[in-house]
């Protein structure tokens, strides 16, 4: 990390790093999940749920590859071997044992709020660290992003279901 960059850093840079390779844990678990839950999904709108899952994935790679950035910007190393990933995650892994549509949308909304309340509460500890901050930030957003769009589609699922009876 720079030297000016690391002085304006205000609180503790190794709790930071901690902070953020959980996160990091998080989205490459996040990635999986909507990676696999592409590949197996069944039932009504299937192409359009598999479209949808398989732009999150990519958005949550995205996510990992700016969180591990940071950390090597912070002076930290990102979470190097790929059998610590859940044993560092905050939301952990929802295996798919049903690959309903509804069923899969259901475990991927469910990831996304964990994220939510993650990020928020990552940034209640960053507020000395405006860089640090606004990356969070960016990335919760898209988690929102990603919690609403999963949630209109289950909706959207749900009304053809209605509206064949």
């Amino acid at each position: 990390m720079g030297t000016v960059a690391r002085k304006i850093v205000k609180g503790d840079v190794n709790k930071t790093i901690e902070l953020l390779n959980k996160a990091l844990a998080d989205e490459w678990l996040a990635f999986y999940q909507y990676w696999v839950g592409a590949l197996v999904v069944e039932g009504p709108l299937r192409p359009d749920v598999q479209e949808e899952l398989e732009e999150h994935a990519k958005e949550e790679f995205e996510h990992a590859n700016m969180l591990a950035k940071r950390i090597i910007e912070l002076g930290g190393e990102p979470i190097l071997n790929p059998n610590q990933l859940e044993k560092y995650s905050n939301c952990g892994y929802d295996e798919p044992k049903d690959f309903h549509v509804l069923k899969i949308l259901d475990q991927n909304i469910k990831g996304e709020q964990c994220a939510i309340e993650v990020y928020s509460s990552i940034l209640e500890n960053l507020k000395g660290d405006p860089i640090t901050f606004n990356l969070i930030r960016k990335i919760m957003e898209d988690e929102v992003e990603h919690e609403q769009e999963l949630e209109d589609l289950k909706k959207d699922i749900l009304l053809i279901g209605k509206t064949k009876q």
